[in-house]
């Protein structure tokens, strides 16, 4: 007689957090800390046939937190961050600016060699906040669940949905309902975080003390270089000179005084010309591209060959071709070689190549030697497997969230913005972001909660030392004079 076969369900997948103690000196006051990295599985009810069927895991979200020992609860604000991409880990907040622990990796000039190194953050946000890094679906250790499509959670809204499903589980279990509450974005993670004020408070009723914005883009029309779109060439040209001005292309001009004609150029006179077509005079014309030329450090030739429209990939091959060198996108104070110089686009950014290596060596160290977190697959810090972003519900128009922060704002009074800009950043620039910033749709007693903090670096200003040291004052203010405890 044959034995009956019973078919195994396959196991469930469970959170894997691992716990560690630490302590650490901020500003003169010894901090004793938790520390807690793992992945937290996302489960989605199921309904069959108007049948609840249990819960279904979805993904695995990687998360690593820091929890002050002994701190209220009810007294002691969170920041919840994250990055960009879309496909970027968070380890570039966390190693380099907000977290106990950061990279040495130098900066422009004295770049640290292999194998880097690893430091106390004297300067950490731990020091006003308890800290939650996240990392989305595909980026990090965070993964699909078996059995799912990594793809699902490759866009706008699933990528909110995950997001702020992980900040609901997150503040539920550890009691933080009552807690100051804060959003740290970086790039697209600031669309993220715009996107996650408004959604948190209608679907879970959770109210936000502050967003801290870090090189923002909050509307691709402001960055755009399409076909009749004359708006994000307008909006580039201050960062150009800006640029133009660190490689000693204005002479001993003061950078403040560069910027300063470049904006009120970007305004008035650029728009015009643009708009203007083949309708623009010939003196007109010539005036525009001397005035470009100029600034931007370009030829006039150049200017005159491109219709005087710059793209900026462009500007970061142009700039520097006469000495053989690229110039970076992320920050424009990195140069680097190309393998010919007759190309219309740079082959690689080298402010990336400068600083990927050590924040890579620095995390996947911390990670496993100091917080004893194991997982064999691969960190995924610009993840590979994230090939296209949905943006589906923004078909037919631009991609924006700054309606869903002006109704955030409107909603909540309370609600603080800092936004952190870097005048050499060449994929966030500052006016663009400016020029978003003053179209928010909110009345005017609201801008009073919009604060601004200008750095001499690039799209990680806190790779350069001395912004890094300015920007964590900065935010360490913010989420101090936001909680509203």
């Amino acid at each position: 007689m044959s034995e009956e076969k019973t078919e195994e369900k396959p196991v469930s997948p469970a959170d894997d957090l691992v716990t560690t103690q630490h302590s650490i000196t901020v500003k003169g006051r010894e901090l004793n800390y938790t520390a807690t990295a793992g992945r937290v599985v996302l489960r989605e009810e199921v309904l069959k046939d108007g049948v609840f069927e249990g819960h279904k895991p979805k993904a695995e979200v990687f998360l690593t937190a820091y929890t002050l020992d002994g701190a209220d609860p009810l007294k002691r604000p969170v920041t919840f961050a994250f990055n960009g991409g879309p496909g970027s880990a968070s380890l570039w907040l966390h190693m380099g600016l907000l977290g106990p622990r950061r990279v040495l990796s130098g900066d422009v000039g004295n770049l640290t060699a292999p194998p880097y190194g690893i430091t106390d953050n004297e300067e950490s946000l731990l020091g006003e906040s308890d800290l939650v890094f996240i990392d989305p679906v595909s980026t990090g250790y965070s993964r699909a669940a078996e059995g799912e499509k990594p793809a699902s959670y490759h866009g706008y809204q699933p990528d909110i949905d995950s997001i702020a499903e992980i900040i609901r589980l997150w503040t539920s279990r550890n009691g933080r309902w009552m807690s100051p509450k804060f959003i740290c974005g970086e790039s697209y993670g600031t669309l993220r975080a715009a996107g996650l004020a408004e959604h948190l408070q209608k679907k879970h009723g959770m109210y936000l003390n502050g967003l801290m914005l870090i090189s923002s883009v909050l509307d691709f029309a402001t960055l755009e270089f399409n076909e009749g779109h004359d708006l994000g060439y307008t909006l580039f040209l201050p960062t150009y000179a800006a640029i133009a001005h660190y490689h000693g292309l204005h002479g001993e001009r003061p950078l403040k005084e560069v910027l300063a004609e470049a904006e009120e150029f970007a305004v008035r006179d650029y728009p015009y010309a643009l708009a203007r077509g083949n309708r623009l005079s010939d003196v007109e014309r010539t005036a525009t591209i001397e005035k470009l030329a100029r600034l931007t450090g370009l030829s006039e030739d150049y200017v005159d060959a491109v219709d005087l429209r710059i793209e900026h990939i462009r500007f970061f091959t142009e700039l520097l071709r006469r000495d053989r060198k690229t110039v970076g996108r992320l920050d424009g104070r990195f140069t680097g070689w190309d393998k010919d110089y007759g190309r219309e686009e740079i082959s690689a950014d080298p402010s990336i190549d400068a600083i990927l290596g050590p924040y890579s060596a620095t995390l996947n160290h911390y990670l496993h030697a100091e917080l004893g977190y194991s997982n064999d697959l691969p960190y995924e810090i610009l993840s590979r497997a994230i090939e296209q972003w949905s943006y589906k519900e923004f078909e037919g128009r631009h991609v924006t969230t700054a309606g869903k922060l002006s109704a955030a704002m409107r909603a909540n009074p309370h609600l603080k913005v800092h936004v952190a800009f870097g005048w050499y950043d060449g994929a966030t620039p500052y006016f663009a972001a400016e020029h978003l910033l003053a179209h928010l749709q909110i009345p005017k007693e609201l801008t009073a909660n919009i604060e601004s903090a200008y750095y001499p670096a690039g799209h990680m200003m806190y790779v350069h030392e001395p912004s890094r040291i300015q920007q964590s004052e900065d935010l360490a203010a913010f989420v101090r004079n936001s909680s509203n405890t």
